[in-house]
């Protein structure tokens, strides 16, 4: 394709809304402020189905570049965006439910106070994360990358007079560092390898490298990855981050910042196919991460806590299909995992919004009665997740685990089990929410009501998404082929019907067993929790991995860093230092002046003085030759 799309037009509606938003919001009204940010959003969504229409049927990357960034000695790096199948499909995702969720916000934040500051922040989130994902280079995505690390922060913490808002924006940003680092370093050994950070450059010399080498620059990007999409042990931050307002979750952990590490693997798929250590470690912790995260999230009590630990097992069952060498399986169960948890999202803030705030769920039952349309459309979104045929998570979680399967048994038969876990606990939270007796209390009782039409429709559209978004599956497989080619491997198994049998019967049984423990029997899960006893509460308390890495991490480098870098060596050293040069300075000038005292007899006596020593000095130099 010859022709210029004006790919910068996507990124930059946002932007727009961003700047006018921010600088002159205050004096804007709610209205206003929300015209402009849905303004933009929209348009960006718009402009990319625009370009859809025009490449759909490209075949090879389309790249636009719009100017030189960076240009010292080897390294160039163009401000340029990169168009592909897979930028196509991620473009769609992230400005299509972007704007959902835009539409969703424009109602739930209608009473809350920075309005003008949250869609600017809003706008700015959805800016980083297009520029990520259009970027044609490491360093450009890495911009987008730091950028929605930044924006998300802002939105976490958004709430900034709560501290627990505050903390958990900061460990976001914190915990992301980590992962950012390994990112930073895989760029690093990546220019020396291929001396460029271009894409197509990169995967064209990526054949080149030392084994161990593309191993060391794959394991290094996946670090990056593990720690902007949630994975073990950088999983820490994204249960905290429900802090934040339900949009806000809804938007990071759908289908924006949460995704963008498993977009940046499938990106380097030429780099990752290339070693097998890579993809085995990928895979492994993928699937570990998924298991680990379901088990926590079978005893959660917040609502927004229990959607926080799917996502992590979620992203876990992705990073499962990318390592086993499904990209394809991986990128779409990112695009039908966008429709059902932006829908359980949505669906948990209308329920917390219906009950001024309320997010225990052991204070909510019977509510489907109250608020239909939210409980139908989470029960779709649960439905979905558990991969109950025909809903879209039903075509790409089999996919997953046809590809585990054939990668290695075990894989399949943990994934089934995890697949069984999270039909349990999301069942297990629509019948402790919408279902049972009402446990409300008599504030949520008077405050009880179904979201209005602007929350509304966007959940009736997730629901219809999340519903037929997964039909055409092998046609999705077949479209991004281009994208893969030779990077992939290609499903080749038999009976591939009685496993999605299996899986489809796991998930069922989980969705029996909650149904038998809390509504048909709602007395067992008491009498269950009090025979577990300490596993109970270890798991209930995600095994108290937030208290060892204080113990083991957090407090030994606080210890250090205030008892040793600040006081010894920063105050007592370094600070000792400079403090005994200014007061022997001031010594000095203290008897400095009092040589100049005005007396002329004592100027005489420091004359005389001056030429004894000079005289001295000289015989000491006739002496010595």
């Amino acid at each position: 394709m010859t022709e210029s799309l004006h790919l910068w037009l996507i990124p930059v509606f946002p932007l727009a809304g961003f700047l006018i938003n921010g600088l002159a919001g205050r004096r804007l009204s709610q209205r206003a402020v929300s015209a402009v940010a849905l303004a933009g959003v929209v348009a960006s969504f718009l402009w990319t189905l625009r370009v859809f229409a025009a490449a759909r049927g490209v075949t090879e990357p389309h790249i636009e570049r719009y100017f030189t960034w960076i240009q010292s000695g080897p390294l160039q790096v163009d401000c340029a965006f990169y168009l592909d199948r897979l930028t196509l499909v991620m473009l769609l995702v992230v400005t299509g439910v972007g704007a959902i969720i835009h539409f969703y916000a424009v109602g739930y934040m209608e009473q809350e106070g920075g309005y003008y500051r949250f869609f600017a922040f809003l706008n700015l989130f959805m800016f980083f994360m297009l520029v990520l994902v259009l970027a044609s280079s490491f360093l450009l995505m890495f911009v987008g990358w730091e950028g929605v690390g930044l924006s998300s922060y802002l939105l976490i913490g958004f709430w900034f007079r709560r501290r627990s808002a505050t903390d958990a924006g900061n460990k976001a940003f914190l915990v992301n560092r980590i992962g950012d680092f390994g990112f930073s370093l895989g760029m690093f050994l990546m220019f020396l390898t291929f001396r460029s950070l271009d894409f197509k450059i990169v995967f064209a010399r990526a054949g080149e490298a030392a084994p161990a080498t593309i191993t060391a620059v794959a394991l290094l990007l996946f670090m990056g990855a593990a720690g902007k999409s949630a994975q073990a042990p950088l999983y820490v931050w994204l249960p905290d981050a429900m802090e934040g307002p339900t949009p806000v979750s809804a938007l990071i952990h759908a289908a924006t910042m949460v995704t963008a590490g498993v977009y940046m693997v499938a990106r380097a798929a030429p780099i990752f196919s290339l070693s097998p250590l890579a993809m085995d470690i990928t895979a492994g912790v993928g699937l570990l991460t998924a298991f680990f995260a379901a088990t926590v999230g079978l005893l959660q009590t917040d609502i927004k806590k229990v959607l926080a630990y799917s996502t992590v097992s979620q992203l876990g069952f992705m990073f499962l299909a990318l390592g086993a060498g499904g990209f394809s399986a991986g990128i779409f169960h990112l695009m039908t995992h966008a429709f059902f948890k932006a829908l359980l999202f949505l669906g948990a803030g209308s329920v917390i919004h219906a009950l001024a705030g309320e997010q225990d769920m052991r204070r909510m039952g019977g509510l489907f009665k109250q608020i239909p349309l939210t409980g139908a459309a989470f029960c779709i979104g649960a439905l979905a997740i558990s991969g109950v045929p025909p809903l879209a998570g039903f075509f790409s979680k089999d996919e997953i685990l046809i590809h585990a399967w054939q990668r290695w048994p075990a894989l399949y038969a943990l994934g089934v089990l995890t697949a069984m876990l999270t039909a349990f606990y999301i069942f297990r939270a629509v019948f402790l929410t919408f279902f049972g007796p009402s446990r409300l209390s008599a504030e949520a009782e008077r405050h009880l009501h179904e979201s209005p039409a602007i929350m509304a429709v966007p959940l009736a559209v997730l629901a219809a998404l999340s519903v037929a978004g997964g039909w055409g599956a092998s046609i999705f497989e077949h479209w991004l082929e281009p994208v893969f080619a030779g990077a992939a491997r290609e499903l080749s198994i038999s009976g591939a019907g009685a496993l999605e049998a299996i899986s489809v019967a796991a998930g069922l049984t989980g969705i029996g067993l909650a149904y038998w423990i809390y509504l048909a029997r709602p007395a067992l899960s008491a009498t269950l929790a009090s025979r577990a006893g300490g596993l109970y509460s270890l798991v209930r308390n995600s095994y108290h991995l937030d208290a060892i890495y204080g113990a083991v991490l957090v407090r030994p480098i606080v210890a250090i860093s205030t008892e040793f870098l600040w006081k010894v060596m920063d105050a007592g050293l370094i600070d000792g230092a400079v403090n005994l040069v200014g007061r022997q300075s001031i010594s000095a000038g203290e008897a400095f002046r009092r040589m100049q005292s005005g007396n002329l007899r004592s100027y005489a006596g420091w004359v005389v003085l001056g030429a004894v020593l000079v005289v001295a000095a000289m015989g000491v130099l006739v002496g010595g030759m």
